[in-house]
């Protein structure tokens, strides 16, 4: 017998190009059907932290999963001393068997992995009984590198030699101390009986806890991670209330199609964010994902929320409540954050000066609306938040000002035909994030600008099918993810689509029969090189796979 892989795209992590020699281990072997929770002891290790400058893997994680039998996906994490460093999903699997390998580079969580006792806590939802037979095992991995053996970088493969040193420069010239990762990171997570997320509910949870910032901070960043469960699993797709009201629909999933991730301090909004809709590997039409994953599905994306302007408020040595919530949500959503700090490295005592310059609240604007003949119709959402946050730290760094400037723009429509058979749905999140560093005589230190765009298109089709107590299901799917980063000189884009189409019978929540053929391309680049990959899989087979490291010109 032999195991079906299954794979999702992204940027290859160049392990060979750092000449570190052999990397230090530490793994732990877990079969996972609840919480595992064991403690690792750092080896006494250098770590190739200077080389990040080149946006290399120094430190990385390898989740290595095999199952067989019946199974759902199911969703898993992984935190260190109650940080989250991955979250993930898992493939379907068959009764043959499947495995899979998710790589992640896990450099910015060099403050934990530094320490001498780190406290590793994995979570897999899974149910196992007569029907769901599938066992998940997995074998997580860490890989350190020894700065002791670095001999120097081996790119010659990569990008074109006359080019590379040029370009290079540039990438080092444009990462400063802003880039290097943070001294310490606490957790906004939860107590880790049911893993360390926070469970949300209802649009009126927030969920949080109280931290004390140290006095010496001069960089705060919160990372959040975040996936969506149960009746909100879809809510892209979720139609209002008034719409399963009016049709006396036993269905759930309503209340409109508009999430927001709210951060809150103190009660006060200091951020938000509207998630990638992530696809997992059950969803829309399984055989989508055979043996090509859904984007984001192994590796769920993270989001971060520059918080360096609201120091003055944090700096007084009292603890401040840092909270979570999602806007109009239902249930269920898991959610978590890591608050990434950068200390100022004075003698004791130390203290930061900060004071908060701009401070409004965020311009937020929403309009719904929609018209509905029966099962037939549409509905519209269009948002906009607009905000600007400003505030100067003093520290041995100098007198410097963040001003945090972010926009976002979110258009969902749903329209339904054919007595409700038939639901198209079309979205698209757009935002724009600049974060930018002054000194006090107003030279600019750096400068970053984040680009996204989300958009996503869904056709389903319902009709009779020729056997008893089943339906006959058509579904069509194209989503992305666009983002483009500048740092100074340094200029990062990637390009990431999908386009499915399928069939599948259906016999209540069991797929019969079906047919799928998914098409991904996937295009990155940055100052040193490019990476381009183009999958193509049909009815569960890889029918194409090619790679290249080409550009057709440098940016």
């Amino acid at each position: 017998m032999i195991l079906a892989e299954y794979m999702g795209l992204v940027v290859p992590i160049l392990h060979s190009a750092l000449n570190c020699g052999d990397p230090g281990i530490g793994s732990s072997r877990v079969w996972l059907r609840g919480v595992v929770v064991s403690t690792l002891k750092k080896r006494d290790l250098y770590f190739c932290l200077e080389l990040l400058t080149l946006y290399l893997s120094v430190l990385g994680s390898i989740f290595n999963v095999s199952c067989k039998g019946e199974q759902y996906d199911r969703i898993a994490a992984v935190w260190l001393d109650g940080a989250e460093l991955l979250r993930t999903s898992t493939a379907e699997p068959t009764d043959d068997g499947i495995f899979w390998t998710v790589n992640k580079d896990v450099t910015k969580y060099t403050s934990i992995l530094l320490k001498d006792d780190i406290t590793l806590s994995v979570m897999l939802e899974n149910l196992v009984n007569e029907i769901f037979t599938g066992v998940y095992h997995v074998n997580l991995t860490f890989l350190y590198y020894d700065i002791k053996n670095v001999t120097g970088l081996e790119l010659g493969n990569y990008v074109d030699n006359n080019h590379i040193s040029m370009e290079v420069n540039k990438l080092r010239n444009s990462l400063d101390l802003y880039e290097k990762p943070a001294d310490l990171i606490i957790p906004i997570s939860g107590n880790g009986d049911n893993g360390f997320w926070f469970r949300i509910e209802s649009e009126s949870e927030l969920h949080g806890q109280r931290v004390v910032i140290p006095k010496n901070t001069y960089k705060a960043v919160m990372e959040i991670y975040v996936s969506f469960h149960g009746d909100d699993e879809f809510w892209y797709s979720n139609p209002p209330d008034s719409y399963l009201k009016m049709n006396n629909l036993t269905t759930k999933r309503g209340h409109g199609a508009y999430r927001e991730v709210l951060l809150k301090i103190d009660e006060n909004l200091v951020g938000s964010l509207i998630p990638f809709p992530v696809i997992f590997t059950g969803g829309i039409n399984p055989l989508f994902w055979e043996p090509v994953v859904s984007i984001g599905a192994f590796d769920l994306p993270s989001y971060d929320i520059d918080l360096t302007p609201f120091l003055e408020l944090l700096l007084d040595g009292k603890d401040h409540f840092f909270d979570l919530g999602v806007a109009d949500s239902i249930p269920f959503w898991l959610v978590d954050g890591n608050l990434h700090l950068w200390l100022d490295d004075c003698k004791s005592p130390c203290e930061v000066q900060a004071e908060v310059l701009d401070y409004g609240a965020p311009k937020f604007n929403i309009e719904r609306s929609s018209s509905f003949h029966g099962l037939d119709g549409s509905c519209e959402i269009e948002m906009r938040r607009k905000s600007k946050f400003s505030g100067w730290v003093n520290s041995t760094s100098g007198n410097l000002t963040t001003i945090v400037s972010r926009e976002v723009k979110f258009k969902n429509e749903i329209k339904f035909y054919h007595n409700g058979t038939e639901k198209r749905v079309r979205q698209n999140v757009r935002e724009e994030s600049i974060v930018r560093v002054v000194s006090d005589t107003g030279i600019t230190i750096s400068r970053t600008t984040v680009k996204k765009i989300y958009p996503l298109s869904m056709t389903t089709k319902n009709l009779p099918s020729t056997e008893n107590d089943t339906s006959l299901m058509l579904t069509d799917l194209d989503h992305e993810w666009r983002d483009r980063k500048s740092i100074g000189d340094l200029s990062i884009s990637l390009t990431n689509r999908q386009i499915c189409s399928g069939w599948m019978v259906v016999q209540d929540h069991d797929v019969l029969s079906g047919g799928a053929t998914t098409q991904q391309t996937y295009s990155y680049r940055d100052n040193v090189g490019c990476y381009s990959r183009s999958v193509s899989a049909a009815n569960g087979t890889l029918m194409s796979d090619t790679a290249s490291s080409v550009c057709a010109a440098f940016l």
